[in-house]
């Protein structure tokens, strides 16, 4: 995982597999950024996520939930259409924005 900071957005960039072990890392690391940072976005890259498991839904759950309490947003992009039937079956797409590619993610959440 890589932590992009633009302004007020982090882009985080995931890879590898989106399990219990990552996911744990994964909240540590963007908590403490968005708490430090004062950010309004996190966009998630997800192009290099080959896997994703209900703590990966659930890591989103909770960025959305931080972010919704301090009026910010989340959004995706890069997501495979295995992983976009998992976001789709858990609601996240519901929630969250999600985009073809990085452009378009950074201009939409805008």
């Amino acid at each position: 995982m890589k932590l992009d900071k633009n302004g007020e957005t982090l882009v985080v960039r995931l890879s590898g597999e989106l399990d219990h072990h990552y996911a744990v890392r994964i909240r540590e690391m963007v908590d403490a950024a968005v708490l430090t940072g004062g950010f309004r976005r996190i966009i998630f890259d997800f192009t290099q996520v080959g896997f994703m498991d209900s703590s990966g839904i659930g890591t989103i759950m909770g960025r959305y939930k931080l972010m919704q309490a301090i009026g910010g947003s989340v959004s995706a992009f890069g997501i495979s259409s295995q992983l976009d039937k998992l976001l789709s079956m858990s609601g996240i797409k519901k929630i969250i924005s999600v985009y073809q590619n990085e452009q378009e993610a950074v201009r939409g959440a805008s």
